[in-house]
């Protein structure tokens, strides 16, 4: 059988050094013993109930990882999902340097106590075919995330056609998503068609 360390490496390794409370339960550690990992500079309290492997090497997008698990439900099941300003910067195809993480969570959603200053909210019960995976975090999709930016109207212009223009450059979005946007918001026909006559 493997040790509580290598249980709970496993865990945090996909989570890019990061684990919750109840991950550490089930790896083996006892409640009574978080504080004596902390103290021994074991772990790194990161924020209330998560926490990071010291040792564990850091990575640009940790900060990713680390509020996807705030997010969690008590089944320890990710609810949030990284998506407008946040996507883009995710994805890198404009230059926009938002202030605050944009995370889209359900309409269920409640969280504990107060939610970080670093987030902003926005409530929607997105699809499994509305988001993918990456190391630790969900991102929407390319797709998803034109169709949320144009639908809401808050980033600038050029900015939102600098996205369009390189998510369809690299070939994130398919033809028929394309055509699907124009069909549900008529506008985003505009920063296709200058792609085209570009």
């Amino acid at each position: 059988m493997q040790s509580p360390d290598r249980r709970l490496f496993e865990i945090a390794s996909t989570q890019q050094g990061y684990f919750t409370a109840q991950q550490a339960v089930s790896a083996g550690y006892l409640v009574t013993n978080h504080s004596y990992h902390t103290k021994r500079g074991n772990w790194v309290r990161e924020w209330r109930g998560i926490y990071r492997l010291h040792n564990f090497p850091h990575s640009p997008d940790a900060q990713y990882a680390l509020w996807s698990l705030w997010s969690s439900n008590k089944k320890q099941e990710v609810q949030g999902t990284y998506s407008f300003d946040t996507a883009l910067d995710i994805y890198d195809v404009c230059d926009l340097m938002p202030e605050k993480l944009h995370m889209t969570v359900p309409n269920e959603f409640r969280c504990q106590g107060k939610i970080p200053d670093i987030l902003t909210l926005h409530r929607d019960n997105l699809d499994e075919s509305d988001y993918q995976w990456m190391e630790g975090y969900r991102v929407t999709t390319p797709a998803k995330t034109l169709e949320n930016i144009i639908a809401q109207d808050q980033t600038q212009e050029h900015l939102v056609e600098q996205a369009t223009q390189e998510f369809v450059r690299r070939g994130l979005v398919t033809r028929q998503e394309v055509l699907a946007l124009i069909s549900s918001i008529p506008r985003a026909a505009k920063y296709f068609v200058q792609k085209a006559q570009g």
